[in-house]
Protein backbone atom coordinates (compact mmCIF):
# COMPACT_ATOMS: atom_id res chain seq x y z
CA UNK A 1 0.00 0.00 0.00
CA UNK A 2 2.57 2.22 1.00
CA UNK A 3 4.38 1.75 -2.85
CA UNK A 4 1.16 2.55 -4.38
CA UNK A 5 0.82 5.70 -2.06
CA UNK A 6 4.63 6.77 -2.82
CA UNK A 7 4.32 5.68 -6.89
CA UNK A 8 1.22 7.72 -6.89
CA UNK A 9 2.80 11.15 -5.44
CA UNK A 10 5.52 10.86 -7.55
CA UNK A 11 3.29 10.52 -10.57
CA UNK A 12 1.30 13.59 -9.30
CA UNK A 13 4.47 15.50 -8.75
CA UNK A 14 5.55 14.95 -12.43
CA UNK A 15 2.13 15.98 -13.60
CA UNK A 16 2.45 18.97 -11.55
CA UNK A 17 6.32 19.62 -12.91
CA UNK A 18 4.96 19.12 -16.71
CA UNK A 19 2.01 21.57 -15.70
CA UNK A 20 4.51 24.47 -14.33
CA UNK A 21 7.19 23.99 -17.01
CA UNK A 22 4.18 24.39 -19.52
CA UNK A 23 2.36 27.75 -17.65
CA UNK A 24 6.20 29.38 -17.89
CA UNK A 25 6.74 28.58 -21.60
CA UNK A 26 6.51 31.87 -23.05
CA UNK A 27 8.32 34.64 -20.34
CA UNK A 28 8.57 37.93 -20.05
CA UNK A 29 12.61 37.12 -19.74
CA UNK A 30 15.20 34.24 -19.83
CA UNK A 31 15.33 34.71 -15.50
CA UNK A 32 11.19 36.76 -15.32
CA UNK A 33 8.38 34.29 -15.09
CA UNK A 34 6.36 36.72 -14.40
CA UNK A 35 5.80 40.35 -11.94
CA UNK A 36 2.98 40.67 -9.22
CA UNK A 37 1.61 44.24 -8.92
CA UNK A 38 -0.94 45.96 -6.97
CA UNK A 39 -4.25 47.17 -9.06
CA UNK A 40 -6.84 49.00 -7.67
CA UNK A 41 -6.16 47.23 -4.08
CA UNK A 42 -5.56 44.01 -5.78
CA UNK A 43 -3.11 41.77 -6.23
CA UNK A 44 -2.11 41.36 -10.32
CA UNK A 45 0.14 38.95 -12.39
CA UNK A 46 1.79 40.23 -15.10
CA UNK A 47 2.43 36.94 -17.26
CA UNK A 48 2.29 36.93 -20.99
CA UNK A 49 -0.24 34.60 -23.13
CA UNK A 50 0.85 31.25 -23.15
CA UNK A 51 -1.23 30.02 -26.06
CA UNK A 52 1.82 30.50 -29.02
CA UNK A 53 -1.02 30.22 -31.28
CA UNK A 54 -2.63 33.67 -29.58
CA UNK A 55 -3.34 36.71 -32.16
CA UNK A 56 -3.49 40.19 -31.79
CA UNK A 57 -6.70 41.57 -30.67
CA UNK A 58 -7.80 42.78 -33.95
CA UNK A 59 -8.36 46.39 -32.91
CA UNK A 60 -4.29 46.65 -32.49
CA UNK A 61 -3.46 44.81 -35.99
CA UNK A 62 -3.73 48.46 -37.77
CA UNK A 63 -0.70 49.94 -39.20
CA UNK A 64 -1.77 53.50 -40.55
CA UNK A 65 -3.29 56.29 -39.38
CA UNK A 66 -3.55 59.53 -40.23
CA UNK A 67 -0.53 62.05 -39.50
CA UNK A 68 -1.26 64.33 -37.79
CA UNK A 69 -2.58 63.55 -35.33
CA UNK A 70 -0.80 60.10 -35.41
CA UNK A 71 2.75 60.78 -35.82
CA UNK A 72 5.89 58.10 -34.87
CA UNK A 73 7.23 59.84 -31.97
CA UNK A 74 10.83 60.29 -31.20
CA UNK A 75 12.71 57.81 -29.20
CA UNK A 76 13.80 61.08 -26.51
CA UNK A 77 10.57 63.06 -25.64
CA UNK A 78 12.78 65.58 -23.43
CA UNK A 79 16.47 65.54 -22.65
CA UNK A 80 16.77 63.99 -19.21
CA UNK A 81 13.75 62.11 -19.39
CA UNK A 82 14.18 58.33 -19.67
CA UNK A 83 12.69 56.07 -22.37
CA UNK A 84 12.13 52.54 -21.85
CA UNK A 85 10.84 49.03 -23.39
CA UNK A 86 8.46 46.56 -21.81
CA UNK A 87 12.07 44.74 -19.58
CA UNK A 88 12.21 48.23 -17.91
CA UNK A 89 8.54 48.29 -16.95
CA UNK A 90 8.23 45.35 -15.27
CA UNK A 91 11.67 46.17 -13.37
CA UNK A 92 9.72 49.63 -12.43
CA UNK A 93 6.44 47.61 -11.63
CA UNK A 94 9.13 45.70 -9.06
CA UNK A 95 11.56 47.61 -7.82
CA UNK A 96 9.30 51.38 -7.47
CA UNK A 97 5.33 50.81 -7.94
CA UNK A 98 5.72 47.61 -5.51
CA UNK A 99 7.37 50.11 -3.35
CA UNK A 100 5.24 52.86 -3.83
CA UNK A 101 8.32 55.36 -4.92
CA UNK A 102 7.12 54.91 -8.59
CA UNK A 103 3.54 55.60 -10.20
CA UNK A 104 2.17 54.51 -13.28
CA UNK A 105 0.27 56.41 -15.83
CA UNK A 106 -2.42 55.65 -18.16
CA UNK A 107 -2.44 59.52 -20.13
CA UNK A 108 -4.76 58.80 -22.66
CA UNK A 109 -8.41 60.02 -22.93
CA UNK A 110 -10.48 58.14 -20.17
CA UNK A 111 -12.74 56.46 -23.26
CA UNK A 112 -9.74 54.62 -24.16
CA UNK A 113 -8.53 53.80 -20.49
CA UNK A 114 -11.91 52.06 -19.50
CA UNK A 115 -11.67 50.20 -22.86
CA UNK A 116 -8.56 48.27 -20.63
CA UNK A 117 -5.19 49.16 -19.62
CA UNK A 118 -1.53 48.12 -18.06
CA UNK A 119 -2.45 46.63 -14.88
CA UNK A 120 -0.81 48.71 -11.90
CA UNK A 121 -1.62 52.35 -13.75
CA UNK A 122 -3.84 55.11 -12.67
CA UNK A 123 -5.35 57.13 -15.56
CA UNK A 124 -4.49 60.82 -15.90
CA UNK A 125 -5.62 62.38 -19.12
CA UNK A 126 -2.48 64.27 -20.38
CA UNK A 127 -4.71 67.68 -21.16
CA UNK A 128 -4.52 67.77 -17.30
CA UNK A 129 -1.50 68.90 -17.40
CA UNK A 130 -1.65 71.54 -20.05
CA UNK A 131 -3.14 73.68 -17.38
CA UNK A 132 -0.70 76.26 -14.98
CA UNK A 133 0.80 75.25 -12.00
CA UNK A 134 -2.05 76.92 -9.67
CA UNK A 135 -5.27 75.25 -11.87
CA UNK A 136 -7.18 73.30 -9.72
CA UNK A 137 -6.81 70.42 -12.13
CA UNK A 138 -3.16 70.58 -11.58
CA UNK A 139 -3.84 70.70 -7.71
CA UNK A 140 -5.85 67.69 -7.91
CA UNK A 141 -3.49 66.02 -9.89
CA UNK A 142 -0.65 66.43 -8.25
CA UNK A 143 -2.25 66.25 -4.51
CA UNK A 144 -2.72 62.35 -6.02
CA UNK A 145 0.27 61.76 -6.97
CA UNK A 146 2.36 62.97 -3.80
CA UNK A 147 3.81 66.51 -5.10
CA UNK A 148 4.00 68.90 -2.06
CA UNK A 149 3.02 72.59 -2.52
CA UNK A 150 5.77 74.81 -2.01
CA UNK A 151 6.20 75.66 1.91
CA UNK A 152 7.74 79.19 2.65
CA UNK A 153 10.27 80.57 0.78
CA UNK A 154 13.79 79.84 3.07
CA UNK A 155 16.44 83.17 2.51
CA UNK A 156 18.24 80.74 0.96
CA UNK A 157 16.52 79.56 -1.27
CA UNK A 158 15.77 82.80 -2.12
CA UNK A 159 19.21 84.37 -2.73
CA UNK A 160 19.57 81.38 -5.38
CA UNK A 161 16.37 82.02 -7.26
CA UNK A 162 17.76 85.62 -7.49
CA UNK A 163 21.19 84.65 -8.59
CA UNK A 164 19.44 82.35 -11.39
CA UNK A 165 20.11 79.28 -9.34
CA UNK A 166 16.78 78.19 -8.23
CA UNK A 167 16.41 75.42 -5.74
CA UNK A 168 16.47 71.93 -7.14
CA UNK A 169 13.46 70.12 -8.02
CA UNK A 170 11.04 72.97 -6.77
CA UNK A 171 9.29 75.54 -8.24
CA UNK A 172 7.64 78.70 -6.81
CA UNK A 173 4.30 76.76 -6.22
CA UNK A 174 5.30 73.18 -6.10
CA UNK A 175 8.00 70.82 -4.27
CA UNK A 176 9.07 67.81 -5.87
CA UNK A 177 11.95 67.04 -3.58
CA UNK A 178 10.24 64.00 -2.44
CA UNK A 179 7.98 63.29 -5.36
CA UNK A 180 7.47 60.09 -6.88
CA UNK A 181 8.55 58.71 -10.06
CA UNK A 182 6.36 58.77 -12.80
CA UNK A 183 6.12 56.28 -16.14
CA UNK A 184 3.57 57.39 -18.54
CA UNK A 185 2.42 55.44 -21.75
CA UNK A 186 -0.59 55.78 -24.34
CA UNK A 187 -0.88 54.11 -27.44
CA UNK A 188 1.75 53.03 -28.76
CA UNK A 189 4.96 54.87 -31.14
CA UNK A 190 2.61 56.51 -32.81
CA UNK A 191 0.69 58.11 -30.27
CA UNK A 192 1.17 61.51 -28.98
CA UNK A 193 -0.78 61.81 -25.75
CA UNK A 194 2.47 60.88 -23.21
CA UNK A 195 4.41 62.58 -24.77
CA UNK A 196 2.31 65.69 -24.46
CA UNK A 197 1.96 64.55 -20.98
CA UNK A 198 5.81 64.32 -20.07
CA UNK A 199 6.23 67.83 -21.80
CA UNK A 200 3.44 69.66 -20.04
CA UNK A 201 4.96 67.90 -16.44
CA UNK A 202 8.21 69.72 -17.55
CA UNK A 203 6.58 72.78 -18.41
CA UNK A 204 5.14 72.61 -14.59
CA UNK A 205 8.74 71.78 -12.86
CA UNK A 206 8.44 67.73 -12.55
CA UNK A 207 11.86 66.75 -12.44
CA UNK A 208 12.98 65.18 -15.86
CA UNK A 209 15.37 62.62 -13.51
CA UNK A 210 11.75 61.54 -12.27
CA UNK A 211 9.91 60.89 -15.73
CA UNK A 212 10.01 57.89 -18.04
CA UNK A 213 8.33 57.17 -20.96
CA UNK A 214 7.25 53.33 -22.27
CA UNK A 215 7.35 54.74 -25.98
CA UNK A 216 5.47 50.91 -27.04
CA UNK A 217 2.37 51.60 -24.64
CA UNK A 218 -0.59 49.43 -25.28
CA UNK A 219 0.07 48.31 -28.55
CA UNK A 220 3.54 46.39 -28.03
CA UNK A 221 2.00 45.17 -24.86
CA UNK A 222 -0.56 43.49 -26.85
CA UNK A 223 2.13 42.56 -29.10
CA UNK A 224 3.72 40.61 -26.81
CA UNK A 225 0.46 39.13 -25.44
CA UNK A 226 1.01 40.86 -21.93
CA UNK A 227 -2.63 40.99 -19.91
CA UNK A 228 -4.88 43.97 -20.01
CA UNK A 229 -7.40 44.77 -17.13
CA UNK A 230 -10.67 46.63 -17.12
CA UNK A 231 -10.79 49.44 -14.61
CA UNK A 232 -12.97 48.87 -11.60
CA UNK A 233 -13.42 44.91 -12.42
Amino acid sequence: MLRKLIAGLGAILVTMSSVVVAEVEVKLAPDLDYVDVMHEGNSFRIQRNQDQENLMPEGWTKTSRKCPPFCSQPVQVAPGVTTVGELEVFDFMEKKLNSGSGIIIDARVFSWYEKGTIPGSINIPFTTFDHGPTDLEIEEAFTALGVKPRGEIGAMDSMLSKIGMPPADKTDHWDFTTAPDLLLWCNGPWCGQSPRAIKGLLALGYPAHKLYYYRGGMQMWQVLGLPTVIPGS
